[in-house]
């Protein structure tokens, strides 16, 4: 297998100076190398800057109220407005912000992280321990998720947001599992696992040590093209009532709301709505970048 020049320079620079850069280091290089890396990177972080430290040099709560101020336009003392309640556009929107992230990262990191444990296990043992992994899986697939997920959302009142982490990732997983199964039943065939069940080592510790690292490309890829898709599921829930419930806030519950006015008073719509949209276009860039830098011949493939 050869390296790529840039990859080659590198390494050869590296053993130049008596080491060999890590993976990681290699892989940042790759992606921090592309415009489009650095982009979503750069929109990325500004987000969570935004949604997480904004807040704080921020005279206004998303709880506050301006009753001296209803559907004013942005200004000084309200950078973006407010709304029909006199609640501050800004706060409410980076709290929206907080919370779409937090949903998003919470839910790529469960649904990958049972992924890549329900293909891993199906795939290595086979028999009727891959039979029934299936089985929940081809069921889940076929389950009305949107219809399962408004059903329980009264469960989802008091803050109780977690329990739709944990529902939201529970539809997203099947997918990847398959994949990641697949996968599996072919590096089990490799010489190094062979060897390792040969020399007695427990399947759970080859599980862990051999198989989910060489599937550490699929995973970190698709952790991070989930958050998108969890963030788009949870603003539409929320955009019908069935999603983050008051007096939490959301960007799905925000842009439902904005949508009454946003003809007259479009700053109650178009700052949620913006920040919906460079997020996920942010996350996208990234998981592209991260697509390209784990596997450099995805690109020329493509």
């Amino acid at each position: 297998m050869t390296l790529p020049e840039e990859e080659f320079a590198e390494v050869a620079a590296g053993a130049g100076q008596g080491r060999v850069p890590s993976r990681t280091r290699v892989v940042a290089a790759r992606f921090f190398a592309t415009g489009q890396g650095r982009l979503g990177f750069a929109l990325l972080a500004l987000m969570f800057l935004l949604a997480f430290a904004g807040p704080l040099a921020y005279p206004w709560s998303y709880t506050d109220m301006d009753f001296s101020a209803f559907m004013r336009p942005p200004s000084p003392a309200h950078w973006f407005g407010t709304l029909q309640t006199g609640s501050d556009v800004f706060a409410v929107t980076m709290r929206g912000a907080q919370k779409s992230l937090v949903v998003g990262l919470l839910v790529a990191v469960v649904s990958t992280g049972v992924a890549a444990a329900v293909g891993s296990v199906a795939g290595y043992f086979l028999g009727w321990t891959d039979r029934t992994l299936m089985w929940v899986a081809d069921l889940l697939l076929v389950l009305p998720a949107f219809l399962i997920l408004a059903i329980m959302s009264p469960l989802l009142a008091g803050g109780r947001w977690l329990l739709f982490v944990i529902m939201l990732a529970l539809f997203l997983w099947m997918i990847t599992s398959k994949i990641v199964r697949g996968l599996t039943k072919t590096i089990k065939e490799r010489e190094y696992v062979t060897a390792a069940r040969f020399m007695g080592v427990p399947p759970a510790k080859i599980i862990y040590r051999h198989v989910i690292p060489n599937l550490a490309s699929l995973l970190v890829v698709d952790a991070t093209l989930n958050v998108s898709a969890a963030i788009l599921t949870e603003t539409t829930l929320s955009y019908f009532g069935f999603g983050i419930q008051p007096p939490d806030v959301s960007l799905g519950g925000l842009i439902a709301d904005g949508s009454r006015t946003a003809l007259y008073a479009p700053w109650t719509f178009w700052f949620a709505a913006g920040g919906l949209v460079v997020t996920i276009l942010a996350v996208n860039l990234v998981g592209d970048s991260l697509r390209d830098a784990l596997d450099p011949g995805a690109g020329g493939r493509a």
